[in-house]
């Protein structure tokens, strides 16, 4: 990983010189030192783990193709300014992704969950081993903690951002550059920078909680962390509405990208859990782990097949002790008649590959569980 120090050094001299000669061994050289970073950076920008390989593909031939240019002078916010234009130029071509708490009104818990949206939709979770922190990376500007930066209402609140001032705010405030150094990596002026800095603040801070999960996360020990994730579990595994409803705030919301619908408040999710994954239609098992710096769980239905397959990503949003969100990014896809009701979904559900590639491979989470 990259840090302020690497940076001020830049890379070695007669590595750089091989690579400008055309020696590929040495460009890998040059750039892996950056890729966790850089992907963590093109997925703040995009919401999205495939997009950000795909962009930090594109910024890597970019950059493999005008290295013979470059003055050997800040490696590292030479290719920012390179992975910056790459994710600009790709939602220049695209529409934002949202979580579906923005994309329309809670569903009547009682009608069950809307059709299945195209993924493109839809932001992504991020697994924290990608992240690959290192004390130094960002600069003494930076406002945001690097798992604060890829949170979910974080990353949700970045995308209702323009573009440039998405940038901008990421430039400043998660990596930490300064206005002038911001300026020069986006080719605008320092007045320019500060402008759009002071908007996407207002803007991103209208959407966050007063607590990021970090604070929350620090006002608990291992234990009570531990003691929540693994009521949620055995709640979910046994059926438990009441302990479930228990566990959540009044204002808990849940939602199960890519389907269009969520659900809540509180009072609501006793109907949706009857009708939905508490119906008795699926037999769950969970396995913990961690995405976008929270808590999160691997869940897996029962298949006819005799084992547990994939079937979604809990996501945890905590307050205090209590869940306040729950994001479900569900792996299988459905089509249901129009004469079925949500009980029927099992019967007719199917595995959506991509999806399951991108969470469940993503996070190192097993194919089955027996």
């Amino acid at each position: 990983m990259a840090t302020a120090a690497t940076e001020a050094a830049g890379p070695r001299p007669e590595i750089l010189q091989a690579a400008q000669n055309g020696d590929q061994d040495a460009f890998a050289q040059l750039i892996e030192p950056h890729r966790r970073e850089l992907h963590a950076h093109c997925y703040r920008m995009l919401a999205s783990v495939h997009d950000a390989e795909d962009a930090l593909q594109d910024a890597f031939l970019r950059a493999w193709k005008a290295l013979p240019k470059f003055d050997g002078r800040m490696f590292r916010a030479w290719l920012y300014k390179i992975a910056t234009n790459t994710c600009l130029d790709a939602l220049s071509k695209r529409s934002k992704r949202v979580l579906p708490v923005d994309y329309g009104p809670a569903s009547d818990p009682l009608a069950g969950p809307a059709e299945p949206l195209v993924e493109t939709v839809w932001i992504e979770p991020y697994p924290d081993e990608n992240l690959g922190l290192e004390d130094g990376m960002a600069g003494p500007e930076a406002r945001y903690e690097q798992r604060e930066s890829v949170e979910l209402a974080f990353v949700a609140a970045l995308q209702h951002l323009p573009a440039q001032q998405r940038a901008v705010l990421i430039t400043r405030e998660v990596l930490g550059y300064s206005a002038k150094e911001t300026a020069d990596l986006m080719d605008t002026t320092v007045q320019s920078v500060n402008s759009a800095l002071q908007r996407a603040r207002k803007a991103v801070e209208d959407k966050l909680p007063e607590q990021s999960q970090q604070a929350n996360l620090r006002t608990l020990d291992d234990v009570e962390l531990k003691s929540v994730v693994d009521g949620y579990m055995d709640a979910m595994s046994s059926g438990d509405i009441p302990r479930v409803l228990d566990m959540l705030t009044d204002e808990c919301t849940w939602s199960m990208p890519p389907v269009a619908s969520w659900f809540g408040p509180k009072s609501e999710l006793g109907d949706f859990l009857k009708t939905g994954p508490l119906s008795g239609s699926w037999r769950w098992r969970h396995i913990a782990t961690t995405a976008n710096g929270q808590p999160a769980i691997g869940a897996y239905a029962w298949h006819e097949s005799g084992a547990y397959l994939p079937f979604a990503l809990d996501v945890l949003t905590l307050e205090g002790a209590k869940i306040r969100e729950i994001c479900s990014f569900i792996v299988r896809t459905i089509d249901l008649p129009e004469d079925a009701s949500l009980n029927d979904w099992p019967e007719y559900e199917t595995f959506n590959e991509r999806q399951l590639k991108g969470v469940f491979e993503q996070f190192g989470l097993p194919a089955s569980l027996s």
